[in-house]
């Protein structure tokens, strides 16, 4: 199946509700919008996290500190399996995750 998606228009009922755009190998590739914090979490896997549209503080933890990053349009963050981290969008804020199907 084929469809065009236009990131810029895409919403959600509710804070990162998500449109599944493909999976492949047990991988999943979703467009989430947001305007609310998600949770401190650990993936089970690994994450690829890009924002589209808006910014977002990204949270994690490096050496036991905790640290943000300011993440614009086009930037990338990539969590390694165990990795915690939290996403805070500044306003409204749609991004691409690819990471482990069923994964938090």
């Amino acid at each position: 199946m084929q469809f065009h998606l236009d990131t810029d228009r895409f919403t959600a009922e509710r804070a990162w509700g998500a449109r599944l755009i493909g999976e492949v190998d047990n991988v999943t590739i979703r467009l989430h919008w947001t305007d609310q914090p998600y949770k401190w979490h650990v993936n089970d896997g690994p994450e690829v996290f890009v924002v589209l549209h808006g910014q977002v503080d990204m949270h994690y933890r490096e050496a036991g500190a905790d640290k943000v990053r300011r993440m614009e349009p086009g930037q990338i963050f990539f969590a390694e399996e165990g990795d915690a981290h939290v996403a805070h969008p500044v306003g409204e804020a749609r991004v691409l995750v690819v990471e482990r199907k069923d994964s938090i």
